[in-house]
């Protein structure tokens, strides 16, 4: 059906109208992606600090061996999106979750969900989080996230000491390639080999420290479970974005590409009309042309 001139301009407006939309989700998508990787990488070096305070711990004390303690139970912790426009992003990482729950052998793990639609998603695959945080609404906001699950993960163990329960992480991350892949992370029990002591301590001035060993070791284990939830939190913020920006990429591109047909339309139907327009000037001339010949 052919559409004329005033209905394509409408057009042509509301595409131009939504490119600066979505081009200015693609600004701030750019720009929001910032602050979380400098987050990330922030905290990256403070837990490199507190991976070299286990090997302390571990050279002074000697060889460590922590057990889980079975009837502590096991925690999933998984960090959705929450603000939309980034695809699939909460289903492809809740199939994974899926996929995990479903090789654990032994007592399935209790779920904890960052993410109102992350939950829904965990939902429709007959996951059931007990409770859902609200994600980080800035960069500011992750070191409160992860304090509050640090704070659930006490009452969960019953004031046990943390290393006793056992821990994963879900969350995006970025790939190579520019890509996006979900993964699974065993935080807790600890990794045998942060408290096996190193043969040759790397400087001459030996470790020492002042608290109980047990002191010691508590603190050391709650720095490394808000060091890696804060580092898995920001990871997923900055995944969102790539997504939400790739997304929006993808859109601007299509939008672009029907501009430029309606453009060729519009010019189509411009032509059109001026043709029509001098042949009715045309003939309005041949006829008077005519009467006049037939008036002399």
């Amino acid at each position: 059906m052919a559409q004329t001139f005033e209905t394509l301009s409408r057009h042509h407006d509301t595409l131009t109208s939504i490119r600066g939309i979505v081009h200015t989700m693609k600004t701030l998508s750019a720009i929001n992606a910032s602050p979380y990787e400098r987050a990330a990488s922030s905290i990256e070096a403070y837990h490199r600090t507190i991976l070299q305070g286990f090997a302390a711990f571990a050279h002074r004390t000697g060889k460590i061996a922590l057990q889980s303690d079975d009837a502590a139970g096991h925690l999933l912790v998984i960090f959705g999106s929450d603000h939309g426009l980034c695809g699939n992003y909460n289903e492809v990482l809740a199939e994974t979750v899926k996929q995990y729950c479903e090789v654990q052998t032994s007592r399935k793990p209790r779920v904890l969900c960052v993410g109102a639609r992350m939950n829904n998603a965990l939902i429709s695959r007959n996951l059931s989080p007990e409770a859902v945080l609200l994600p980080p609404a800035s960069a500011e906001g992750i070191g409160r996230l992860a304090g509050e699950i640090v704070t659930r993960l006490d009452i969960i163990n019953r004031g046990q000491p943390l290393y006793r329960i056992a821990v994963t992480l879900a969350f995006t991350q970025r790939g190579g390639q520019h890509l996006r892949e979900p993964v699974t992370q065993s935080l807790l029990p600890l990794e045998p080999s942060l408290l096996r002591p190193e043969r040759r301590w790397h400087s001459p001035s030996l470790p020492d420290y002042s608290m109980a060993p047990g002191a010691m070791l508590a603190s050391l284990v709650r720095s490394h479970i808000f060091a890696s939830v804060f580092r898995a939190s920001a990871e997923a913020m900055v995944t969102e974005n790539s997504a939400r920006l790739e997304l929006m990429q993808q859109a601007e591109q299509s939008v672009d590409d029907r501009l430029e047909q309606v453009k060729g339309e519009l010019r189509s139907v411009r032509q059109t009309e001026i043709t029509d327009e001098l042949m009715d000037v045309i003939t309005s001339f041949d006829a008077l042309k005519k009467d006049a010949m037939r008036k002399k």
